[in-house]
């Protein structure tokens, strides 16, 4: 009996060695995860890196652009903890093109975050989940577990295509990648200003900036729009269609009694 009490407890320690101290650990311990980016700045973001407590490092990016992140996975890692630093760098790309011509270096901007994770259960083996690192414009972080890649939370790339398709003639647009940049240089304001998500409501954000007045969201209507819809995807962009001709012929004409924008 003492023989196999001795050997129960040896093989217990070499498990204990063999998983490390995670074994008596409350922290969650993430293991074998692929890990994705998903960018909603208006920059590109060149690269990231996520930082536990427990020195476990995980990272990725690969240039993408704004709305990308579909398509890329870094794996695999371990990460531990319900808190953690993300590192990460992006740059403007109009600027970054002025730089190649100049022969100067490309000005990149260093950014850090602290996330929050709370504890989360998904089951799958090593490399069959992914761990999605959501940037946003006000430069906060967000984490989700996912099986496979998932879709993007902001679709810069649906707003552009539906507002170069109707209204790209009116403007001149130039090169397609400079004026999808501004689209989502516009977008991301919807998001910052009002948290709009939805490829209909920010349409409707980016037409009324780009070819009515860049002050729209502060005609009384609108902001009252704005303020019936919130927490409606796509209740803003379905009411603004529906705006009286008048009414948008008054905020063309930027003479309306404002009122103030934002949250």
């Amino acid at each position: 009996m003492r023989r196999l009490i001795r050997q129960t407890l040896l093989l217990s320690f070499v498990a204990l060695v063999l998983t490390g101290c995670d074994a008596l650990s409350s922290e969650p311990t993430y293991r074998g995860i692929n890990v994705s980016g998903m960018n909603y700045t208006p920059f590109n973001l060149s690269r990231f890196t996520i930082h536990d407590k427990y020195g476990n490092r995980a990272g990725g990016g690969g240039d993408l652009m704004p709305g990308a992140g579909e398509g890329t996975l870094s794996c695999c890692y371990k990460l531990k903890g319900t808190e953690f630093t993300v590192d990460w760098e992006v740059y403007d790309a109009d600027e970054a093109q002025k730089s190649i011509l100049a022969h100067e270096p490309i000005k990149k901007i260093r950014k850090t975050t602290q996330v929050h994770f709370p504890k989360s259960n998904i089951s799958g083996g090593p490399g069959s989940v992914v761990l999605a690192a959501h940037f946003y414009p006000d430069d906060h972080v967000e984490f989700e577990l996912r099986k496979g890649f998932g879709s993007s939370r902001i679709d810069y790339a649906e707003v552009d295509y539906w507002f170069q398709t109707k209204y790209g003639k009116a403007l001149n647009t130039g090169e397609e990648a400079s004026a999808f940049r501004r689209t989502a240089r516009i977008a991301s304001q919807g998001w910052l200003k009002y948290r709009l998500t939805d490829s209909e409501d920010l349409q409707q954000y980016v037409y009324f900036t780009l070819l009515i007045n860049p002050t729209f969201d502060e005609h009384p209507s609108v902001q009252r729009i704005l303020q019936e819809t919130k927490g409606q995807p796509g209740a803003f962009g379905a009411a603004m269609q529906k705006l009286p001709e008048s009414v948008v012929a008054e905020i063309k004409s930027n003479r309306f009694d404002r009122v103030a924008s934002g949250t």
